[in-house]
């Protein structure tokens, strides 16, 4: 049974919409996490297109937030989501989920003549801010297809939200856009200038983008009829809310870090340095421009570490931790998998589909995890590198779960201060911050560790990373039959 808190600034419900899961947690206003609800996030397969079961997630987050306020003393709401995902709504936020039209799920493929019709509508680099990425990950692209395969309900919408925006919406009844979240590789939004990118001129979408606020900024209470259906308090809070990679960042900025490099791991390593130059950022090696929550340029990099690690180290995984022993061995006999296994190039261009293991094949399950291991937190240091700027990196998320990832992460960073972050709930944790913006006198509270006895592994690894980033950037040998 979760613990109530008892908090005298109250507790912030905060929403955490991902593309496989959606989160409700309870979190403290220095950002502990205190209780988590958590449902898959349901996928229909359409017509017109598959999309996400909003119905059905909202029953589920207004129930749940009625939970958490009989538990804690909530006092604001805050979402958090990922870059990929907005909704198309009308004037009501009852009417049918508020939506115009279904949220397009960011995996589903895309017509061919949609993706041929807005290829030369995407403007430049810092127009979009990434590469054009798989299926329909981007929102300008989700625009596009409804614009031209559903132009009457289209003509209808008000508004057109952000995953954040659309639930502080539903829940306040205020539309606002947010610099991080369109800053999130949508393709909407040029960081660098802070203005719209041409395609929204272009395809008359001004009319769809609601003022901008702050990821802080309170909209006002709870609508009064969604708190007396559902048991919410009256007198909660709703606040704008932000891209959910750009809250972990200002977690590490909330605690007073300065000029750092934050990488999170887990389906995806996702790279952020608010160091980085602009000219630095090279789209065809992975790299994006995003903005941090004050709408300022995060310089980004992007790889599926996580869709790599289990391509590699394949089905029935071991649970404990890889032994040393099995990395330095394996180390030594110059095992090594090469980009990239899955259908993302990541850092290194025409690679996608074309991983390999080179050097004598790992034979148990073990060795396996240990090469995905080793793989991963090379492809790791690749990231930092090649945002280049500051000598503080942090590491957090689900790769940390190994002890080793951080020291080989380290060991081959020799000049940089590697620190990691233990908690699981970086986002959840930064979005509830928000609350405290205009309030906090002192840093937020952030404990990081270092990793030990990394000078033995790095002068093991040394000549072995060497080989691997020079083997990494060739074409994949042909494979004959």
């Amino acid at each position: 049974m979760p613990t109530p808190s008892r908090n005298e600034q109250g507790t912030i419900a905060v929403l955490d919409v991902g593309k496989t899961n959606v989160k409700l947690n309870a979190v403290t206003a220095d950002g502990v996490v205190l209780e988590t609800l958590s449902i898959p996030n349901p996928v229909l397969p359409g017509p017109p297109w598959r999309h996400h079961d909003l119905g059905a997630i909202s029953e589920w987050v207004f129930s749940g937030i009625g939970q958490l306020c009989r538990r804690h003393p909530l006092s604001a709401f805050v979402a958090s989501g990922h870059g990929s995902g907005g909704v198309l709504v009308g004037d009501d936020p009852e009417i049918g989920e508020g939506a115009t039209l279904p949220m397009i799920d960011y995996e589903q493929p895309l017509p061919e003549a949609i993706k041929a019709g807005y290829v030369p509508l995407s403007g430049s680099f810092f127009d979009r801010g990434s590469a054009t990425m798989h299926a329909a990950t981007h929102q300008a692209r989700q625009l596009y297809w409804m614009q031209e395969c559903e132009p009457e309900a289209f003509s209808r919408a008000r508004w057109y939200l952000g995953l954040p925006q659309y639930w502080a919406w539903r829940l306040s009844g205020v539309a606002t856009s947010e610099a991080s979240l369109l800053g999130a590789q949508s393709h909407l939004w040029n960081v660098a200038e802070r203005h719209f990118a041409p395609i929204v001129a272009a395809r008359g979408w001004g009319r769809l983008m609601p003022p901008f606020a702050d990821a802080w900024q309170d909209l006002g209470p709870v609508r009064a009829d969604l708190a007396r259906r559902h048991g919410l308090p009256q007198g909660l809070r709703i606040l704008v809310g932000a891209h959910d990679s750009s809250l972990n960042h200002y977690r590490y900025h909330a605690a007073g870090l300065h000029e750092f490099t934050v990488i999170s791991t887990g389906t995806w390593i996702v790279g952020f340095s608010g160091q980085t130059s602009l000219d630095r950022l090279d789209e065809n090696r992975g790299m994006t421009l995003n903005s941090d929550v004050f709408g300022n340029p995060l310089g980004g990099v992007l790889t599926m570490g996580g869709r790599e690690f289990s391509l590699v180290a394949g089905p029935g995984q071991p649970s404990d931790p890889v032994p040393e022993q099995t990395i330095r061995r394996l180390i030594a006999d110059r095992t090594m998998a090469l980009p990239s296994f899955g259908d993302d190039n990541g850092l290194f261009p025409g690679s996608a589909g074309q991983g390999r293991i080179s050097g004598p094949k790992p034979e148990t399950a073990t060795e396996r995890k240990a090469v995905a291991l080793v793989y991963c937190a090379l492809l790791t240091a690749e990231c930092i590198e090649a945002l280049g700027a500051g000598p503080l990196v942090v590491l957090d998320g689900s790769f940390l779960r190994d002890p080793l990832y951080a020291r080989l992460v380290a060991a081959l960073l020799p000049d940089r201060q590697v620190r990691f972050n233990l908690d699981a709930y970086g986002v959840a944790s930064g979005a509830a911050l928000l609350a405290g913006q205009h309030s906090r006198r002192r840093p937020a509270p952030l404990s990081l560790a270092e990793a030990s006895d990394v000078a033995s592994l790095t002068a093991a690894i040394s000549d072995y990373a060497t080989e691997w980033r020079a083997r990494a950037r060739q074409p994949a040998e042909p494979v004959f039959h």
